[in-house]
């Protein structure tokens, strides 16, 4: 009879350990290469896996630059994006990316996500990042230096001995659970039933090149995504408070289409359109956290705070955190002492926080009546639309650095009544 053997796999140092290979981990782990730093990836599950967050935005590409991917997004045959459109009522309108206040890029991608990890973390692979696919972070000890207990697949232990860690595991928040970090979010709790279709869209009105949010002609805190890709394809998602959903009944499937189909633009685009993959759901998905870094580790993206998928932010605060907190470390590993408070936390939660006005905003209402208000001022609107294209550290446009104040008198200018 064969007996199941377990090799023992041998303790690693390094500089930085990694946990998770999505984007944040991907790039930060490449940047930290580019800078002679040895790294390690630790990924539990095997590429290519199934995500959301399918629609970058334009600053994006600037990381994806950075860290010496740009040729191979650009050659990967992904969706090209240049803006985002909106639905309510009969009433559309768009955001042209390339129209915008913020220098940079105006343009980006629609991406199925499984094949876009991958090819993110095929690159760092390339470029010489090692990345252990199938290993699970058990415990983490920081008495001293920060020691990770990893586990492969086979069972066998191992310890990764790190100068720091960077936790880049997305919604498995590794290091807010190990480190009872976590803490609830001050955004309500919302749920989201999602899909890929096979859409089969022939209306000529329909633009590949945006992603398409609509509001429900009933209840404007649910809303609609439709994100198109290069393939006949589309993801479709719908989201809104738990209790605007327990009025559906039947599958998942049945719930979704039911709810689609209470959505005129919807139901007409999407009369021929077929179900590919198992409808899947998330629940209360909002996560905020007491400590987003020390000298020891920092939070990358999700893992840190999660808002909502509503304005596709959740891939360009992963990039930007990552892309801030490698210059931070940069300088930490070269001997310099680093406030991570005021160097790191406090710089990304201006555009966190920048983002979260406007995510409050569109479920009160206030910001949906901005975007459909049909007499924009062109120079306010390009500075809305630098926040939609992901902008939302740019201290120099006023509806950054003034979120709430600048969007409540743009809303009480919206809802003034028209004089006759």
């Amino acid at each position: 009879m064969l007996s199941h053997q377990t090799h023992k796999i041998s303790n690693m140092d390094v500089d930085v350990a990694i946990i998770g290979a999505g984007p944040s981990g991907a790039i930060a782990a490449s940047l930290l290469r580019q800078q002679g730093h040895r790294v390690v990836v630790i990924e539990k599950q095997h590429f290519p896996r199934f995500s959301i967050g399918e629609s970058l935005l334009p600053c994006c590409m600037q990381f994806i630059e950075q860290a010496g991917m740009l040729e191979a997004v650009n050659n990967a045959g992904f969706q090209f994006k240049n803006g985002a459109a909106f639905s309510h009522q009969g009433r559309y309108t768009t955001f042209d990316f390339t129209d915008k206040f913020t220098p940079g890029p105006g343009t980006t991608f629609q991406v199925q996500r499984a094949d876009f990890d991958k090819l993110l973390a095929d690159t760092a692979i390339s470029q010489g990042v090692e990345i252990r696919f199938g290993h699970q972070v058990d415990a983490i000890d920081l008495t001293h230096d920060p020691r990770l207990t990893v586990t492969n697949e086979q069972g066998s232990q191992y310890q990764v001995n790190a100068k720091f860690v960077l936790d880049a595991s997305g919604f498995g928040r590794v290091l807010p659970r190990l480190l009872n970090l976590e803490q609830s979010s001050t955004l309500p709790p919302r749920s989201a039933i999602f899909t890929h279709i096979e859409d089969n869209i022939s209306d000529p009105s329909f633009d590949r090149n945006k992603i398409l949010i609509s509001v429900h002609p009933k209840h404007k805190d649910i809303w609609y995504w439709l994100i198109p890709f290069s393939n006949n394809r589309c993801s479709i998602g719908v989201v809104a408070e738990p209790h605007l959903l327990q009025r559906l009944s039947g599958s998942l499937e049945q719930q979704l289409l039911t709810i689609i189909n209470e959505e005129p633009v919807l139901q007409r685009l999407l009369t021929k359109a077929n179900i590919v993959q198992p409808c899947a759901t998330l629940k209360g998905y909002s996560a905020n956290v007491t400590t987003l870094a020390t000298n020891k580790f920092a939070l990358l993206g999700n893992a840190g705070e999660f808002l909502d998928p509503v304005f596709s932010s959740g891939v360009t605060i992963a990039m930007q955190s990552a892309s801030m907190a490698v210059a931070c470390l940069h300088k930490q590993l070269n001997g310099q002492k680093i406030d991570w408070d005021s160097q790191y936390s406090e710089p990304l939660m201006q555009g966190v926080n920048t983002f979260r006005t406007y995510v409050q905003a569109w479920y009160d209402g206030r910001f949906q009546d901005v975007i459909f208000y049909q007499q924009a001022n062109n120079t306010i609107k390009q500075m809305i639309c630098s926040i939609l294209a992901g902008y939302a550290w740019d201290m120099n446009n006023p509806f950054v650095k003034e979120s709430e104040r600048r969007l409540n008198t743009i809303v009480e200018l919206c809802r003034e009544p028209n004089v006759a």
